[in-house]
C-alpha cells in the first residue's frame, strides 16, 4: 500500500463557481468564473501538502471545460481520467454570498457533464494505484454517474484503498431529499473516514446534539474515524470510544466559506496518509482537528479555493500566532 503511485484518487464533480466580485459600472453584478467542485478543491489542498493525486470525472468539450482542466494540472492533480465530453456543457454554479460569508448555490446542470460520466470510463488501474479513494454524493444524484461512482467504491474495496466520504449535500440538485438520504446512507455504509458538516448530521440523525448524531452513525455504520465540521464552533472527531473537540479559528477578515470544507477534509485525508488509521492516541485527533480548523480558517479569507490553497508553512504559522 505505501508503494502505490497516488496518495489520493477523488471521483466527483469539476465545475466552475461564477462568485460575486463587485458591481459593474452600470451597476450590474459581475460574477468571477472560479475552477469549482469539492474533490478538486480536496486533492488541491493535498497537492499543496505533497501529497501525488489524480481525479476521475467530466467536463464539457468547451471554455470552461478547457479552464478546468488547466487549473486542475496547473495546481498538480493528476487528469488521465478527467473526461471532455462532445455532446453537454461544464456544470455552473452561481454562488451567492451573504454577509456573513455564508452561500446560496444556483447550478446549471441539467445535464451537466459532469453528469454523464459511466461506469466504463472509470480507470481501474488508478484505483489500483491509489491509498485513498475519496467520494461525495454530486456523483449520485442520477442514475448514470451513480452507477460509475458505485463501481468505483467497488474497486477501491477489492484494492484495499482507504475510502473517505463527505456528503456535501446541496439539495438544489436532487430530485427528492429521500433520494439524497439514502445516497448518504450508502456512502458511509462504504468509508472508513466520514467528514460530515452539523447541517448534514441534523438531516441524517434529526438532531442538533453531534454527539448523540455520531453515535447513531458509529452504531449503524460502524466507521472507524468521524469527523463533525460545526462552522464557527470548530470541529470534533470521533474515533474508537473517544471523543475529542477543538476550537475555531475564527478570522476578520472573512470573505466567503467557499472551500472551507473541502480544506479541512483534504487535512484530514493527509494526517491520516501520515499517521494511519489503527492507533490513533487523543493527542494525534487534537493534532488532526486544529491543523485543518486552521486550514479551513485560512481559505475563507481567500476568493476561490481550488488554486489559492494554503501551504504547511501557512498554516502552521497561523496556529502558532493565535497560540
Amino acid at each position: 500500500m505505501e508503494n502505490r503511485k497516488f496518495d489520493v484518487t477523488a471521483l466527483g464533480e469539476l465545475l466552475i463557481d461564477f462568485t460575486e466580485n463587485g458591481n459593474s459600472s452600470q451597476g450590474n453584478p459581475l460574477m468571477e468564473a472560479n475552477p469549482g467542485g469539492a474533490p478538486c478543491n480536496v486533492l488541491a489542498m493535498l497537492e499543496r501538502l505533497g501529497k501525488k493525486t489524480a481525479f476521475i470525472g467530466k467536463v464539457g468539450k468547451d471554455m470552461f471545460g478547457t479552464q478546468l482542466k488547466t487549473a486542475v494540472e496547473e495546481v498538480g492533480i493528476d487528469t488521465r481520467n478527467l473526461i471532455m465530453d462532445e455532446n453537454c456543457h461544464t456544470t455552473l454554479a452561481f454562488v451567492h454570498t451573504y454577509p456573513d460569508g455564508d452561500r446560496d448555490f444556483s447550478f446549471y446542470r441539467d445535464p451537466g457533464a459532469d453528469m454523464m460520466l459511466t461506469k466504463e470510463e472509470v480507470q481501474k488501474d488508478l484505483i489500483e494505484a491509489s491509498r485513498i479513494f475519496h467520494f461525495g454524493t454530486l456523483s449520485s444524484t442520477h442514475e448514470g454517474v451513480r452507477e460509475a461512482t458505485r463501481h468505483a467504491i467497488d474497486l477501491a474495496k477489492e484494492a484495499g484503498c482507504i475510502i473517505t466520504f463527505d456528503p456535501n449535500l446541496r439539495p438544489p440538485l436532487w430530485k427528492s431529499l429521500e433520494d439524497a438520504r439514502a445516497e448518504i446512507e450508502y456512502g458511509m455504509s462504504k468509508c472508513d473516514v466520514l467528514k460530515i458538516s452539523d447541517n448534514e448530521v441534523e438531516f441524517m440523525c434529526g438532531t442538533t446534539d453531534y454527539d448523540k448524531g455520531a453515535a447513531m452513525i458509529q452504531e449503524k455504520y460502524n466507521i472507524p474515524l468521524i469527523l463533525i465540521t460545526m462552522g464557527k464552533d470548530g470541529s470534533r472527531a470521533y474515533y474508537k470510544d473517544m471523543i475529542v473537540e477543538a476550537a475555531p479559528f475564527l478570522q476578520e477578515n472573512t470573505i466567503e466559506t467557499t472551500g472551507a470544507g473541502d480544506t479541512f477534509c483534504a487535512s484530514t485525508l493527509n494526517y491520516v496518509l501520515d499517521h494511519g488509521l489503527e492507533n490513533l492516541t487523543e493527542e494525534n485527533l487534537k493534532e488532526l482537528l486544529t491543523f485543518a480548523n486552521a486550514a479551513a480558517s485560512l481559505i475563507t479569507t481567500r476568493k476561490g479555493a481550488l488554486r489559492v490553497m494554503p501551504t504547511r508553512e501557512e498554516v502552521e504559522e497561523f496556529i502558532a500566532s493565535r497560540k
